[in-house]
């Protein structure tokens, strides 16, 4: 991994706002900005919860991006080519219920 300043860094958080909150609570649980983590446990409980939040951000961050990258490519490689938008399917209609 490659050294970051600290203006670099930031530049990439406000790139990833959701990311940014994350790091954001992470470091509230650090400086127990809102008080309940007077023990060690909870404290620990608390950094696990963030850091798996975090980590689904960023695999989410992550997803967005390769979708991203793989379409502009896909484009590239096939210009006539165009997409249908997204479906808009609001689901399977429930059954009727039974009269049994």
């Amino acid at each position: 991994m490659h050294s970051m300043t600290d203006s670099q860094l930031i530049d990439h958080l406000n790139r990833h706002p959701a990311l940014c909150e994350r790091v954001k609570a992470l470091m509230g649980v650090v400086e127990n900005a809102a008080g309940d983590c007077t023990k060690a446990d909870a404290a620990e409980q608390a950094v696990i919860e963030e850091l798996r939040k975090m980590g689904n951000e960023a695999l989410q961050s992550w997803a967005e991006s390769a979708t991203e990258r793989a379409t502009e490519a896909l484009r590239t490689d096939q210009p006539g080519l165009h997409g249908n938008g997204k479906k808009k399917s609001t689901g399977t209609r429930p059954s009727e219920k039974s009269r049994l």
